[in-house]
This record gives C-alpha cells, structure tokens and sequence, in this order.
C-alpha cells in the first residue's frame, strides 16, 4: 500500500495554530462557557431564557470572536432570530468585551429528543419552607400589632413570620 504524500508540504493554516493561544486569551479575560450557562436568566432575561438556552460556545476560523449556538424550539425561533443583535450584545455586555462575534440559532421540538430532552426551565429547586412555630406567630402579631390598617398588619405579621422562622431556622 503507497504512503500518501502530504500535501501541505510542512504548512500548517494559521487558524489552527492560533487557535488554542485565543481560546486562552479569551478564558484569561473571564469569558468561560459555564459562566453563561449558569448565569443565563440573569444575562439575557427571564423572558429570553424561557425561549432559549446557550448549548456551545466555538472559535471558529473566520477570525477572532466566538460563535454562540443557543437551542430554541421551533416555533420561538422566529422572536429569538428577531432578538440575535440584542442578544448578543447582552452576552457580551456581561464579559465588557466583543467575546461573541456570531449567534447561531439551533431548533429542537418542544419536548425534546429521546436521549438528551430540552428543558428550557431555568431557576433553582425550591426547598420547602419552614412553618412558623406558634411562638413565632405569636412574636410577629406582637410586632405588628400596633398597627391600624388591617391589610397592612397581615403583611407585616406574615413578614415577621418569614424573618423569624429563616433566623431560627438558621440558626440551628
């Protein structure tokens, strides 16, 4: 079997050589992948991350800038397509510098595929929150019992009540 001669002839393209040295650039500025994936609703909006959620983040070889490919479901890509400059500007916004040059639009179904099935639900697990003791209930009606207006001192009572079951639930 014949050997196949190389045809570059010792070159290597320029966008392969450099392309390590930029990804480095870029991360030692603070632009890391995870940071848009876990900061997302709060850099693009909650309305924004409802329709669209970043998936990958790639330097490709038309130049500096990274291209950002965000996953939407068919029928938000048009308001996603509509909102691609926005978008961008915000990533970028957060990181104070041009890191995102291109924003790329992927479709999925609303459910997603079999093997990996698109939420587009951000937000944390809420944990059950402590019930107010009776003496805790009975703190917060004598905090706020100097109160005229009835609706206020409901507020105030249910404020007190949630400050003092997260005090005492923390402080054990």
């Amino acid at each position: 079997m014949a050997k196949r001669k190389p045809t570059t002839k010792g070159f290597a393209r320029t966008g392969s050589l450099l392309q390590q040295r930029i990804r480095q650039a870029g991360e030692s500025r603070g632009f890391a992948v995870t940071r848009l994936l876990t900061h997302w609703p709060e850099i693009v909006g909650e309305d924004m991350a409802a329709m669209a959620r970043p998936v990958d983040v790639k330097y490709g070889r038309q130049g500096f800038g990274a291209t950002l490919t965000v996953l939407t479901t068919g029928a938000n890509a048009p308001m996603v397509e509509m909102q691609r400059e926005q978008l961008r500007e915000k990533v970028n916004g957060v990181y104070g510098y041009n890191a995102i040059s291109r924003l790329r639009v992927t479709q999925t179904a609303p459910t997603g595929f079999a093997e990996g099935q698109a939420d587009f639900t951000y937000g944390r697990k809420e944990k059950p929150k402590p019930q107010p003791t009776p003496a805790i209930r009975a703190e917060a009606a004598h905090v706020a019992e100097g109160v005229g207006d009835d609706s206020l001192r409901a507020a105030l009572e249910r404020l007190a009540q949630t400050v003092l079951t997260r005090t005492r639930s923390q402080e054990r």
